[in-house]
């Protein structure tokens, strides 16, 4: 059963075996004995111990671990021995040296730190140049380059630098921070260079750039191989680092300037907000509902970028356990949110209702009907069902509006012997009866003066109302043997429902149509000679666009562009850039 006893070294509290502590305190002793005349003597051994503490708490699994003496051992073979080093000020002079290293001399690998005794700003610029092997002021000019060209979007990266990497306070992390091995030999060094201003005799020696060369002179063949092959993989892991931090904080910036753009957009009245208020079902805020989804996509995309930052920076701060639990809340509240918005937005449109109003007009079989759309200039200046779905207007006495421009027109015959007028209007929400609410609040107008008929073309509702897919149809039943006349403004909202046409819909507008056995019969379209029954079988038709005669080979079309002939083997074309013959051997 062996004795332990609690230690602060650094500040930081250890449990150590009573054996290991006896090795330590006289390795620290005859450390301190070894700097009795040496200028900085305490700094040099506060360094030291600070340095010996975070050996010692990398090696320790939880508070209660006792630090053994196999763990001072290591320490010490790390340190080195106070004998091995010359720690007389002889070690700074311009004269010959020998190497005075432990035989156990570690190499350190650089970690990125901030370098605020070499700062203008926050020591980021300086850190990556200790870190990547560059100069400082090339480091500056690459930050402010990338600011420019990225409008900004740097400047947002080097404050997350500043905040997430850790300044290099003491002088292990000093030398870590430059690659030198953190021992007696090199802390006493750093410290000595602050009291003497001797920097560039220290920056002469590179014993990190010597000892590589001694080391590499050692070097197998393999170990050379598995070197190179460890250096690709970390530039291929760094280059992932860098572009998951461009992805992340690209991403981060293009969202707070969404929510700010369209957060804010309905308490600064940004144009283009109404549409958003009219398609929000869940009448949830514009605001909240931009805050839920800059946590729900932004908070994924931070931790890639801290994931980034991670793989480019080994000893980068964590965010701690609280703000990682608290981002994760954020994310989960935020989507679920999101998804209670979603479902409330659809069961918006899950049921849809018909308002129908039913009007017969003096109009008989033996009578012409005169049809138009009516368009109304101060709410739009385009015409047409399909040139504007719906927008936000205001009327005469400035009350707000939805304008829409689904109004369909449709033909039907009738037995009836007065044709008749049937407007439906047709809207959607959460339940039928709501739903049928918003249908009997669509305001649709026509007007029947003799016979002629004109049609709104469009409808408009109060913008309360909201966008819920308002349309209205118009259906014209017309008696056996009546004619109309369908303006050529009627094209966009005509749909036939009648199953056989003398021809396409848009050639009936502008022609006195017939209603003759349940088909629209044109009497003033221009004859057709046709002595086949449809375009795919052999024969010669004639109408206004030319002469076309085909057989089961070959086909020969005459008319305004030119002539063009065509059979399986060889093809004729003649027109005003002259004659073109092709074959299949072509």
């Amino acid at each position: 059963m062996n004795k332990t006893v609690n230690i602060n070294l650094a500040g930081i509290f250890f449990h150590i075996d009573e054996d290991a502590y006896l090795k330590l305190q006289r390795y620290l002793e005859a450390i301190k004995r070894s700097f009795t005349d040496s200028q900085g003597r305490s700094e040099i051994v506060a360094d030291i111990e600070a340095r010996i503490a975070e050996l010692f708490n990398e090696r320790v699994k939880n508070d209660k671990q006792v630090i053994r003496i196999q763990e001072v051992d290591e320490v010490i073979s790390i340190m080195g021995q106070p004998e091995d080093y010359l720690v007389d000020d002889e070690i700074f002079e311009d004269e010959p040296q020998k190497a005075y290293q432990s035989h156990r001399q570690s190499t350190t690998s650089k970690k990125l730190f901030r370098d605020t005794d070499n700062s203008y700003i926050g020591g980021v610029s300086s850190g990556l140049g200790h870190y990547l092997g560059v100069d400082a002021i090339w480091m500056r000019l690459l930050w402010i380059l990338l600011a420019l060209g990225t409008g900004g979007t740097f400047i947002f990266i080097y404050i997350l630098f500043w905040i997430l990497v850790p300044e290099a306070r003491t002088t292990a992390e000093k030398l870590t921070m430059t690659g030198e091995p953190v021992n007696i030999s090199n802390i006493e060094k750093k410290i000595k260079d602050g009291f003497d201003n001797v920097s560039e005799a220290v920056k002469s020696i590179d014993l990190p750039k010597h000892s590589s060369k001694i080391k590499s002179s050692s070097k197998t063949f393999f170990d050379t191989l598995g070197d190179l092959i460890m250096f690709i993989f970390k530039i291929f892991a760094k280059f992932i680092g860098i572009m998951l931090i461009l992805i992340g904080a690209s991403t981060l910036i293009g969202l707070i300037i969404a929510f700010f753009s369209v957060g804010v957009a309905d308490v600064i009245e940004i144009p283009g907000i109404d549409f958003l208020e009219a398609t929000n079902a869940a009448n949830v805020p514009i605001w909240l509902m931009s805050l839920m989804l800059l946590f729900a996509i932004g908070i994924p995309f931070f931790f890639l970028f801290y994931l980034g930052l991670k793989i480019l920076v080994n000893n980068l701060k964590s965010i701690g356990s609280i703000a990682k639990f608290s981002l994760f809340g954020l994310w989960l509240m935020a989507l679920i949110g999101l998804i209670v918005i979603g479902v409330k937005q659809a069961s918006e449109y899950a049921e849809d209702a018909i308002v129908q109003r039913t009007e017969t007009m003096n109009i008989t079989a033996k009578d012409t009907l005169y049809v138009s759309m009516v368009h109304n200039n101060t709410f739009s200046k385009q015409f047409g069902r399909n040139s504007s779905q719906w927008r936000p207007i205001y009327d005469e006495n400035d009350r707000k509006l939805l304008y829409l421009t689904d109004v369909e027109l449709i033909l039907k015959p009738t037995k009836d012997t007065v044709a008749s007028i049937r407007i439906d209007k047709n809207s959607r929400g959460n339940t039928y009866q709501n739903a049928k609410i918003r249908a009997e609040k669509i305001n649709y107008n026509y007007k029947i003066v003799g016979n002629r008929l004109e049609l709104d073309g469009y409808l408009t509702t109060a913008f309360k109302n909201k966008f819920r897919d308002q349309e209205v149809e118009i259906t014209l039943y017309l008696p056996e043997g009546t004619v109309l006349f369908a303006d050529q403004n009627t094209h966009s909202f005509h749909r036939n429902r009648y199953s056989h046409s003398t021809s396409s819909d848009s050639k009936l507008k502008g022609h006195y149509l017939q209603m003759v056995n349940e088909e629209m019969k044109c009497l003033d379209c221009p004859e057709e000679f046709d002595l086949n029954i449809d375009n795919d079988t052999p024969g010669i038709r004639i109408n206004e666009n030319g002469i076309s005669i085909k057989n089961d080979t070959d086909t020969l079309e005459i008319n305004q562009d030119g002539i063009k002939s065509s059979s399986n083997r060889v093809k004729v074309n003649i027109d005003s850039n002259g004659i073109n013959i092709t074959t299949d051997n072509e």
